[in-house]
């Protein structure tokens, strides 16, 4: 290294679920060299097209100070998070980790603004975690919920994503507001609030909505699987290369276009038996059984049905590809299978986010 600051964007939590894919397609673009932070290294095959690897926590300030030092970064994808089940467990660590982690890339961002004169680009996932139903009966009532609706989570994780969806709307907005010289609009933050996310080549670990890629994962490997929900549980989901190109799309709208900080994207809301059918069309032999965990099935009915993700469809052109039956038959199955015939571990595919 030249010491040189040179234009890049910035990954953090790369490791997990939407960092592996996220990675492949920047890498694709070309565009920008890539930087990523994690707690744990990249598997080879992703670790090759990164310009540079940091591994350690978004909590080490001297860590980001040093990113900030030899880079030029006007592009973050701020995905580092502890997710939903875990943070049951760990509220205080969730809360460090989900917001304290969330302030300390703010703030890097803003200086990163100071810096190069130019407003960072702030690319932030959130979750339909953000959301609390009261009961089961204004959920089936609500249908497709808006994003300024039922604000009000039962979780740890829903709440450190609503506050932090919050956050990054102070950042944009309000930053110092009263300042002689205000400072608002230095950051320029972006925000999906995805359903649960479903990929092919990695198995998540610690969501809440994860029995879908648990069923599909257990059954190609020829492994019994009891449902930790009823059968009739239903919540949004969307495939990973819908919710990596929702990421790349929203980055690349212009401000002017966009009317909202926060935008609900889905793509397809199927009851958890739904999902059992579909797995067996293509698993027939599967032993999928339902066990719900009254605990975690009661987060389940606190989230929507399914969101209304209109203002995503008008304001920057989002249109999943892939419905529920392309979802499973084109990308989720066929992927899968080839991965578990090839020899692949489940270890070899985990990913946390």
């Amino acid at each position: 290294m030249s010491g040189t600051r040179r234009p890049v964007v910035l990954l953090t939590g790369a490791s997990g679920e939407i960092g592996h894919s996220l990675i492949t397609k920047l890498a694709e673009d070309g565009s920008r060299p890539i930087l990523t932070l994690d707690l744990k290294p990249l598997p080879r095959d992703l670790a090759r097209l990164v310009e540079r690897e940091y591994i350690g926590s978004i909590l080490e300030r001297n860590l980001l100070e040093r990113i900030l030092s030899e880079f030029e970064i006007d592009l973050v994808f701020h995905l580092a998070a502890l997710l939903s089940t875990r943070g049951e467990f760990t509220p205080v660590t969730a809360h460090q980790v989900n917001v304290e982690g969330m302030l300390n890339l703010l703030e890097f961002a803003q200086s990163e603004r100071q810096s190069h004169g130019r407003p960072v680009k702030f690319l932030y996932p959130s979750s339909i975690a953000a959301y609390g139903m009261p009961d089961l009966a204004a959920k089936a009532k609500a249908g497709r919920v808006k994003e300024d609706d039922y604000l009000q989570p039962t979780t740890m994780y829903g709440c450190n994503k609503l506050y932090t969806e919050h956050l990054g709307r102070y950042y944009a907005r309000h930053y110092k507001q009263l300042s002689a010289d205000p400072l608002g609009g230095r950051v320029d933050f972006r925000c999906v609030r995805f359903p649960g996310l479903i990929s092919a080549f990695t198995v998540p670990s610690g969501g809440t909505s994860d029995y879908a890629p648990e069923m599909l994962h257990h059954a190609a490997q020829g492994k019994p699987y009891a449902c930790f929900v009823r059968e009739d549980a239903r919540i949004p989901f969307m495939a990973m290369p819908d919710g990596v190109e929702a990421l790349l799309r929203l980055a690349a709208a212009p401000q002017e276009s966009l009317s909202r900080v926060v935008y609900n994207v889905g793509a397809f809301a199927p009851t958890a038996g739904e999902i059992r059918e579909l797995v067996l069309k293509s698993f027939p032999k599967a032993e999928i059984t339902f066990a719900p965990d009254l605990k975690r099935q009661g987060i389940v009915d606190s989230w929507p049905g399914d969101v209304d993700d209109s203002a995503a469809r008008a304001d920057w052109g989002y249109a999943p590809r892939f419905g529920l039956e392309a979802a499973f038959g084109d990308y989720l199955i066929p992927n899968i299978r080839k991965a578990y015939v090839g020899g692949s571990s489940e270890e070899e595919m985990v990913g946390t986010s």
